[in-house]
Parts: C-alpha cells; sequence; structure tokens
C-alpha cells in the first residue's frame, strides 16, 4: 500500500532522488505524499495529492545536497488525506516513515499525552514518533531505543527513522510489512519496494520480522531481536529495469496485457516440456485428498477458476475462501488437506496471517507468488512461482492469468497421479497448452473489437456478468476489473440465480455481459440471457466458435478460438480485461492508479 524509501550516503541532489524514487511506488496507490531531509537540520515537507503537489512545494524551499533523507507515499488509514496526516511525521528529536497500521496506537497516544506530549495529527505514525522520542530519552542507544519500541507496539508496521544528531546513519524496523535495502556504490538505500531501487542496483537484502537495520554510507548493520549482528545473504534482482517502464503504451496495464503471452510461455515452459517434467518440477500432490486455496481479491477470483478445473479433472474437493475470513474461522483439515495461499507480491497482510495459523496446526502450506523471498514465498512449506516480472497497474491483468494457469497445471498434475487422466490424454493437454500464448496475441489483435464493445458500455451506470459453471468463476474477475478502473458499478451473478431476485433490477439499457465457453452449459446460459434481453438489457457477448452457433438474436459478442475446456479460462481472461480498459479509457479515469487502491495490501 503505502511506499516508502530511504538513502544515506555521498552528497546528491537527494529531493530529486527522493521524488524519482516516490514516482516508482506510485503503483502501491496513495493520496499524499512527502519527504524528510537532512540538510543542517531535518526539513520536512508534505503535500495532499499526487507527487506533482509535492514537488511545487519543494521548488520554493531552498535545499542544499544532503547525504541522509526518507520519503512516503500515503494511503490513509488513520484521518483523512491532508498535509497534517501526510508523512514523515516528526516528534521531538525523531524523524520517521510507516507503513502499516499499529492497533494499540490509541492506549500509547492517552499515556504520550499524560507525559506532556502533544498531537497534530489524527495518524498512528505520529505517535510511534512520540513514543520513539520519549524512550530516547532514557535509552540513548538508538538500536535498543527501536528494539523497545517494537516491545510497545501492536500490529503492522515498516519504520524508517533519523534520529536527531546521528545524521551518518538511517535506522529500519519491519514487522509484517515488507523492507528491502539496496546496496550501491558510495551510497545505500531503503525501500518498501525492489521497483524503488531498480534504476541504481540489482544487489539487494530482504528484512524478516523485528530486524532493525543501521545503515550508513558503506556499512549495512542489522540486527535480531537479541540485539546481535547477524549476517544475511545479499541476492540480485532477475527482473528487467524495463519491465517497470511503459515502453511506448499508453497505460501500464495496456503494457501488462501487452506482456501476457510472453509471460504464460515464461511461467508454463518449465513445466510442459512432457509429463515427467510437469511431474518432476511440481510437489508431490499425491497424498492429498482435500485442498483449500485461500487468497484475497484476483487472487482469489484465480483460486475459484483453479477450484472448478482440479475437481473436474482431479476429482479432488477443493474450499476456496478468503483470507481475510479463513484466519478468524474454525477451518477442517487433516494430515491429508494441503493449504494453497495465492498473492502476486507475497505481502498480503490477511493471507500471511492465515498462512502462521495453518502452519500452526502442522498443515502442509504451498505458496504461489510472483516476488521472488516474498514473505509468503519464505515462510510456506513450498513455492511455486510465477513469472510475471513487475507488475506496475493497480488492477492485475498478467499475474491473475498466470495464477490460473499454475492452478491448471497443478490440476493436471493431480489429475494423472491419481490415475484420473491418461498419459495420452495430457500428452495432448500438454501440447496444446504450447500454443496458448499465440492464442491470447490473437485476441490482443482484435483490441479494436473490444473497443467497440466498450463504446456501448462506458456511459451506463450499472452492468452485471453472467455464466454458469467456470464462467461464473471468470464473471466474477470481469466485474470486478470493469468497477476497479472505471467506477461502474457491476456485479458477477451466476446466471441461473438471475430470476431469484437480481433481475429486479434490469431495465432499459442494463448492461449484462455474458460469458458462454461450455457447449455443456451455453443453451441454460442463454436463457437467463434471453430473460434479461426481454427486459431491455445491453447484452455483450463472450463466446468461443463452439458456442457461436446457437445464437438468433443480434447482439454485440467477441469470439474466441474453442480449444481444450481445462485451457478455455486463459482465452477469456484477455477480452474481459481489454474491455474495462477500454470503457475505463473512455471514461477519462486514471486506470493505473484507480481511487482509493492499492497494488499490495500489507494491512488488514
Amino acid at each position: 500500500m503505502c511506499g516508502i524509501i530511504g538513502y544515506v550516503g555521498k552528497k546528491c541532489n537527494l529531493k530529486e532522488l527522493l521524488i524519482k524514487n516516490l514516482k516508482a511506488l506510485e503503483y502501491r496507490g496513495y493520496d499524499s505524499s512527502g519527504i524528510a531531509i537532512y540538510d543542517d537540520n531535518i526539513k520536512v515537507i508534505k503535500s495532499q495529492g499526487k507527487i506533482e503537489e509535492l514537488e511545487k512545494k519543494l521548488k520554493t524551499i531552498d535545499i542544499k545536497n544532503s547525504s541522509l533523507g526518507i520519503a512516503h507515499t500515503r494511503w490513509a488509514t488513520h484521518g483523512i488525506a491532508n498535509d497534517i496526516n501526510s508523512h514523515p511525521h516528526r516528534v521531538g528529536g525523531v524523524t520517521l516513515v510507516h507503513n502499516g497500521i499499529i492497533e494499540n496506537y490509541i492506549k500509547l497516544k492517552n499515556d504520550l499525552i499524560d507525559k506532556g506530549y502533544n498531537f497534530l495529527s489524527d495518524t498512528d505514525s505520529e505517535v510511534i514518533s512520540a513514543l520513539l522520542d520519549y524512550i530516547k530519552k532514557e535509552e540513548k542507544d538508538n538500536i535498543k531505543a527501536i528494539n523497545k519500541l517494537a516491545k510497545q507496539l501492536e500490529g503492522s508496521y515498516a519504520l524508517e527513522i533519523i534520529f536527531d544528531g546521528d545524521y551518518d546513519n538511517l535506522y529500519a524496523i519491519r514487522k509484517d510489512s515488507p523492507l528491502v535495502i539496496g546496496i550501491c556504490n558510495g551510497f545505500n538505500l531503503i525501500a518498501s519496494d525492489i521497483t524503488a531501487i531498480m534504476d541504481y542496483t540489482k544487489k539487494y537484502i530482504l528484512i524478516d520480522d523485528y530486524e532493525i537495520v543501521k545503515l550508513s554510507k558503506d556499512k549495512v548493520e542489522i540486527y535480531n531481536n537479541d540485539l546481535k549482528i547477524i549476517h544475511k545473504d545479499i541476492q540480485e534482482i532477475s527482473w528487467n529495469i524495463g519491465e517497470a517502464k511503459k515502453n511506448g503504451f499508453s497505460h501500464f496495464m495496456l503494457k501488462e496485457i501487452n506482456d501476457e503471452p510472453n509471460v504464460l510461455k515464461a511461467t508454463i515452459n518449465e513445466y510442459i516440456k512432457d509429463i515427467n517434467t510437469l511431474i518432476e518440477k511440481m510437489p508431490d500432490f499425491s497424498k492429498y485428498n482435500m485442498i483449500h486455496i485461500v487468497a484475497c481479491g484476483s487472487a482469489m477470483h484465480a483460486g475459484l477458476v483453479g477450484k472448478y478445473i482440479i475437481e473436474q479433472y482431479a476429482m479432488v474437493p477443493i474450499v476456496v475462501e478468503l483470507a481475510s475470513e479463513y484466519r478468524y474461522k474454525n477451518n477442517f483439515y487433516d494430515d491429508k488437506t494441503l493449504v494453497i495461499f495465492i498473492s502476486q507480491s507475497g505481502e498480503t497482510a490477511d493471507t500471511i496471517a492465515a498462512l502462521r495459523n495453518v502452519k500452526k496446526d502442522n498443515i502442509d502450506t504451498l505458496a504461489i507468488v510472483n516476488v521472488v523471498g516474498s514473505t509468503l514465498a519464505r515462510e510456506a512449506d513450498q513455492v511455486l512461482y510465477i513469472r510475471a516480472g513487475v507488475e506496475i497497474a493497480v488492477a492485475t491483468t498478467k499475474a491473475y492469468l498466470l495464477q490460473i494457469a499454475m492452478l491448471i497445471l497443478i490440476g493436471l498434475n493431480m489429475a494423472y497421479v491419481k490415475g484420473n487422466l491418461s498419459a495420452d490424454e495430457l500428452n495432448k493437454v500438454l501440447k496444446e497448452f504450447q500454443i496458448i500464448p499465440t492464442k491470447i496475441q490473437k485476441i490482443i489483435d482484435k483490441k479494436e473489437e473490444c473497443l467497440k464493445l466498450a463504446k456501448n458500455i462506458y456511459k451506463m451506470e450499472h452492468a452485471f456478468f453472467v455464466g454458469r459453471g467456470i464462467d461464473y468463476a471468470l464473471s466474477m474477475e470481469g466485474s470486478l476489473k470493469l468497477k476497479e478502473i472505471s467506477y461502474i458499478h457491476s456485479e458477477a451473478y451466476p446466471a441461473g440465480e438471475l430470476k431469484h431476485g437480481t433481475i429486479s433490477l434490469i431495465e432499459e439499457g442494463t448492461n449484462v455481459i455474458g460469458i458462454m465457453s461450455s457447449s455443456d452449459l451455453s443453451n441454460k446460459t442463454l436463457s437467463n440471457i434471453k430473460e434479461a434481453l426481454a427486459r431491455g438489457a445491453n447484452i455483450t457477448l463472450i463466446v468461443t466458435e463452439e458456442t457461436d452457433k446457437h445464437f438468433d438474436f443480434p447482439c454485440q459478442k467477441i469470439v474466441i478460438d474453442k480449444v481444450n475446456n481445462v485451457l478455455q479460462p486463459l482465452l477469456i481472461v484477455i477480452p474481459l480485461q481489454l474491455i474495462a480498459f477500454e470503457v475505463a479509457r473512455l471514461k477519462g479515469c486514471d486506470i493505473d492508479q484507480p481511487r482509493n487502491l492499492a497494488k499490495s495490501v500489507t494491512v488488514e
């Protein structure tokens, strides 16, 4: 969600560097920004709105070249978006930025008020500054002071801290919110995301919970919870810096849709060479007779697609749960249950918390993630990586597609090892899998058709997505994508449920988008579509060559190639994404950074 970046090292035009790095973190979602720079003293400049507003303020302030600074993009949690609630926060001799949520901040704040502190903002983050300032009055050692601070905070946090009088060092600590150190030449960086350091170095160190960092221009010290210095491996970024650029596209989302054929190929090629490769490269699924899939948002929708595929082909029951609910309920599993956690970033707070609960019960866990070395990847028993590269647009496209692809591979693996799919049948699917990227490109090349459909949708206030079976699961993501970036009110329903109440909302001109990929169910879905049509609905259909022949009425539609049923969802996804993009573009929306949304939801 919020983005943070810190610098310590040789003197440079630091306000320009920090602004550049904040812009690299814009995709995480934010509503205000600010920086703190050491320039004979600590100068704090903050602004509501886009980073451009902060830049305007900085032009009016004389700041010398500096060697120490921190910066922040805020996604409001405590207090409205305004200059005062923006970060950094400075109390006494402590200046800091904070990602996360402090759950006991009210008690801490009241205690500090009793001790004589006054607060300007409504944030929990200013409370952290005051508490650390209070601790420092008795504990002069900065590392020990941060350690004492951590013992009093309940909740999640990634903190970057500047102490008055210690201007050669930058300090940091995290719990349940990511931090990564960038190892550079003559300076060091620490940020909430690798994208903020990619322009400067490929070398990085991941920080774990409760580890305290002390950075200088040429030294990195990391202390564990017992205040012992520890040594951590330096890793190398495998992503190309160009992946974080638009490369000529108008929007990151459009670029990332166009990336899908290549990233799908990169993800599946590791597994689909032959049957032996599929079995050897994946975990042993033979022991499991139940799978739980736990995720949030689009990742949960991918899990629902996976449920239909795995249940149909592997004959194993699947439970799909929202992580934000799963972590608080009684879950029924045993040693033959596998719990799969899906997250693009690997840092989704509710998903991580659910994983930790499951591990306490000694149940096997598997993570499907995009970010190597992320918290979810490190803590799960096993991990399968998708190869989406950098995904900048807040609304996911290519990561969602690859999550489905990975679940399809799991389903094929399980179907074969459990004897529900023959070698000949599996080889046939694997061979067809190899041409899916080409078929996706064919759909992307039909973007003008998607634009034509979008022109019939974008002026409407409401939309309903309908489908049966796996098409309903795909409808849920299509609906989410449309409302995320175009702000059109949209809902997804099983087609057969329309008549059980929802059809009362259908009136002249209401958008109904139907998905019909299965010939077995298309006649049933078609009947429901006609019910909506009879009430004046504006009908848009996504169909295959096989289901296209069932229509006897004019409508807007996109026809895609018919492929093996297990692979069909990978093609259905693409027009749903393109239609949402074109609708949002026609409406003039901020497609890459929709209002109120954040890329990685690192708070509960």
